[in-house]
C-alpha cells in the first residue's frame, strides 16, 4: 500500500505521514529532506542554489545527511526550495523516491509532488493545507525568537515558488484528498487524516 501525503510547508504534512506510517506499519520517506540535503550541499560547498548545474552536483550524497541537525535550518528550506525548482534536480532524484515508494509492502511518502508525479497510482492521497496565517504561527511557535511577519512573508514566497516552477509543481491530485488543518489540533488532524485512508482502502 503506498501513502502520498503533499501539501506546502508547515501545513502539518510531516506530522500526518508519520502518523500514518506508524499507524499502518509502513515505512516513511519525507522527500523534503532529500532537497534539504541538497541545500545544505550547496550551503556547505559556497554553491549558489539558484546554479541548477551547482544544484545537480549537489545531488550526490549519502543518506546520513539527513540525520545532520543543521538540516532543519531555515536557510537551509530556502535553499531546498530554489534547488527544487531546477528540473535536472528533480530528475536526479526521481528515482530515489520513486523506488522507496514501489519496495515490497508499501510506504508513505510526503513531499509536494508524491501524488502528482511520485506515486500517481498510489493507493491513497492526501493534499494537506491550512492558511498562510496558521502556518506561520506555527513556523513562529517552534522557532522562536523569530518575527510572524517575517515567517508569513517567507511562507507566501515558498508557496508561490513552489506552486510557480515549471517542474513538478505544488498542486493537489485530482483523486487527492484534501485535509485542510487550520482549524484542527494534530490530533484532530492525525485521526481525521487516518479516516480518510482507510475509507480510500475501502472503495
Amino acid at each position: 500500500m503506498i501513502i502520498a501525503v503533499d501539501g506546502p510547508a508547515a501545513s502539518g504534512k510531516g506530522t500526518i505521514a508519520k502518523a500514518l506510517a506508524a499507524y499502518f506499519d509502513l515505512p516513511m520517506l519525507d522527500t523534503g529532506l532529500l532537497y534539504r540535503a541538497v541545500g545544505l550541499n550547496l550551503l556547505r560547498s559556497g554553491q549558489d542554489p539558484a546554479d541548477e548545474a551547482a544544484a545537480v552536483t549537489a545531488c550526490s550524497f549519502a543518506d546520513d545527511i539527513m540525520a545532520d541537525p543543521a538540516i532543519r535550518s531555515e536557510a537551509v528550506g530556502q535553499a531546498a526550495s530554489q534547488a527544487s525548482a531546477h528540473p535536472a534536480v528533480r530528475a536526479a532524484l526521481l528515482k530515489r523516491q520513486r523506488d522507496f515508494a514501489k519496495q515490497a509492502g508499501g510506504a508513505v511518502l510526503d513531499g509536494r509532488d508524491i501524488g502528482t508525479v511520485i506515486a500517481p497510482d498510489a493507493d491513497a492521497k492526501l493534499f494537506v493545507t491550512a492558511s498562510p496565517e496558521a502556518r506561520a504561527n506555527r513556523r513562529a511557535k517552534e522557532e522562536g525568537g523569530v518575527s510572524f511577519d517575517a515567517i508569513l512573508a517567507d511562507i507566501r514566497a515558498r508557496d508561490e515558488r513552489d506552486s510557480g516552477r515549471g517542474a513538478a509543481p505544488l498542486r493537489q491530485a485530482e483523486d487527492a484528498d484534501l485535509l485542510d488543518t487550520t482549524d484542527l489540533t494534530i490530533d484532530a488532524a492525525v485521526q481525521r487524516a487516518i479516516a480518510l485512508v482507510e475509507a480510500r482502502i475501502r472503495r
